[in-house]
C-alpha cells in the first residue's frame, strides 16, 4: 500500500480542459478520493461535473455538506462555497470570506484536507490566472505531502502554477500530459 490517502487538484483559467485531460488518463483503479477545486465563475457546478464525467474513468460528483469522502471518486467543490474536510473525513461547506479573491478557494481546500489526512496526500496545482493554491501547496509540503505542479510553460494560464513554484516549490514539476502518469505511479497500490 502506498503512503498517500488522497489526491487534491486545484486550477482556474483553463482548468476545465486541464482536468478533462488528467482525469481521462487516470487509472480507474486509483483507490484515493480525488478532491477538485476549480474556479468556474458559474453559480452551479453541475455542468462542470457533467463535462468532467464525460472524460473521467472514475465517477465524478459534487461534494455535499456532511457527505463522506469516498475513495475512487472525484469530488468537485461546489460553486460559492469553500470545501473543507472534517477530521471525520466528511465534507463541510463554508461561506466564509473569499481567499485570494476566490470561493471556493484552493488554499482553503488544500489546508483543510492536509489537516484531515494528516499530511498523507498528493496535491496538484495546475493552470490558473491568480495565486490561489500557492499558500495551500506550501502548507501541504510543510506537512509532508507531495506537491505536483504543472509546468507553467504547458499551462493555458501560467500565473497559478508559477506562484505555486515560487511560494511552495514542488516535488514534481511536469507538463500537463505527464500529470496523470505521475499520479498513477504515486497512487496505485
Amino acid at each position: 500500500m502506498n503512503a498517500w490517502n488522497a489526491i487534491l487538484m486545484g486550477c482556474s483559467a483553463g482548468g476545465l480542459t486541464a482536468l478533462q485531460h488528467v482525469l481521462a488518463e487516470l487509472d480507474p483503479d486509483i483507490p484515493q478520493p480525488i478532491l477538485v477545486c476549480c474556479h468556474t465563475g458559474s453559480a452551479d457546478v453541475a455542468l462542470l461535473c457533467e463535462l468532467l464525467a464525460r472524460h473521467s474513468r472514475l465517477p465524478v460528483e459534487e461534494a455535499r455538506e456532511r457527505a463522506p469522502v469516498r475513495g475512487g471518486v472525484v469530488h468537485v467543490a461546489p460553486s460559492g462555497y469553500h470545501l473543507l474536510v472534517e477530521p471525520t473525513l466528511r465534507f463541510a461547506l463554508s461561506v466564509d470570506d473569499k481567499v485570494a479573491y476566490s470561493r471556493p478557494s484552493i488554499d482553503v481546500m488544500f489546508e483543510s484536507a492536509t489537516d484531515a489526512f494528516q499530511g498523507h496526500l498528493v496535491a496538484v496545482l495546475m493552470t490558473g490566472a491568480n495565486a490561489d493554491g500557492a499558500e495551500g501547496l506550501a502548507y501541504v509540503r510543510r506537512h509532508h505531502g507531495y506537491a505536483v505542479v504543472q509546468d507553467p510553460a504547458s499551462a493555458e494560464a501560467s500565473a497559478m502554477p508559477q506562484a505555486g513554484l515560487d511560494i511552495a516549490g514542488a516535488d514534481a514539476c511536469v507538463p500537463l500530459n505527464a500529470i496523470a502518469g505521475t499520479l498513477n505511479r504515486l497512487c496505485l497500490p
